[in-house]
């Protein structure tokens, strides 16, 4: 075997690894895809028996879009992730610029800080935060039910949201940071540029591959979140859309082809946004690599 031919039998080994794992990636999706557009056939669900359908019907969907409330929880799901998103990015990208732009005493104490908040899980905290919630005063006016404090408000999802998201976009955010030269600063601070100057109009637009890629990341984290909305939203009414799922669930038997297919529905936001910010996705995620 030649040297060219040794050489490609590495490559042939992950390319059919790569083909495997796509596969393997693809096979639930399609097999939820197709499962959302069949008639309910309660033999079909007895004894593992499956049997093909004659026809594809759009049913399950107008049915699961009604009965499951998707436009209403995706509208209360949204007055969360938006807010949510865009504090997690703004204040995580005000504590990377201080953390890596600046020398201090504790900046790489601050920042350890701030990324080993992640190593937490968040199920731990569930009763004391709980606890704290109940006891912060919350306007009724301002809130989705009448206690008077956070619990039952979308507010308080925001906040938990803020505050175990920001930790890992400060990590992120501070090693791309450390990729821009710190002559521009001192450029612009000789010009007579302020400090917020400089995080607005020098370091913020330079980021934008990096906001792009955690902004994909953070909204979908946010959007398919469960937990947080199913224990600080007890009403079913108020939850997130990804808790619109369990009113599809009867109490005897479900129909997997109607969860299916509001399935399909919800994933539709997030596989737009990728799509949307496809190209500074990859850009942000490969961008820097190559940098000392």
């Amino acid at each position: 075997m030649t040297a060219v031919g040794v050489r490609r039998v590495p490559r042939v080994f992950l390319q059919a690894f790569l083909i495997f794992v796509a596969i393997a990636w693809l096979i639930p999706m399609v097999t939820a895809l197709y499962s959302s557009f069949r008639y309910f056939e309660a033999d079909s669900n007895i004894n593992g028996v499956f049997s093909l359908p004659e026809t594809l019907t759009l049913d399950n969907y107008r049915e699961a879009w009604e009965v499951g409330g998707i436009w209403g929880h995706l509208g209360k799901t949204m007055f969360i992730v938006i807010p949510a998103l865009l504090l997690i990015l703004f204040l995580s990208s005000m504590v990377a610029f201080a953390c890596t732009r600046y020398s201090w005493r504790f900046n790489v104490a601050f920042l350890v800080l701030f990324t080993a908040g992640n190593l937490m899980p968040q199920q731990v905290i569930f009763q004391p935060l709980f606890q704290m919630f109940k006891k912060m005063p919350w306007p009724d006016l301002l809130s989705d039910t009448n206690t008077g404090n956070l619990v039952g408000t979308k507010v308080g999802v925001i906040l938990i949201h803020v505050a175990f998201q920001t930790g890992f976009c400060t990590f992120v955010l501070s090693n791309y940071m450390k990729t821009i030269p710190k002559e521009l600063g001192e450029a612009a601070l000789v010009d007579g540029a302020s400090v917020p100057r400089q995080y607005f109009q020098i370091v913020l637009p330079l980021c934008r591959p990096a906001f792009a890629a955690l902004a994909t990341l953070e909204f979908t984290w946010l959007y398919n979140d469960f937990f947080w909305g199913a224990v600080l939203l007890p009403q079913g009414a108020e939850r997130p859309i990804t808790s619109s799922i369990a009113v599809l669930n009867g109490q005897y038997s479900s129909d997997y082809n109607l969860i299916a297919a509001a399935s399909m529905m919800i994933a539709l936001p997030t596989l737009a946004v990728y799509l949307a910010l496809q190209k500074q996705f990859i850009s942000g995620l490969t961008l820097g690599a190559n940098k000392g």
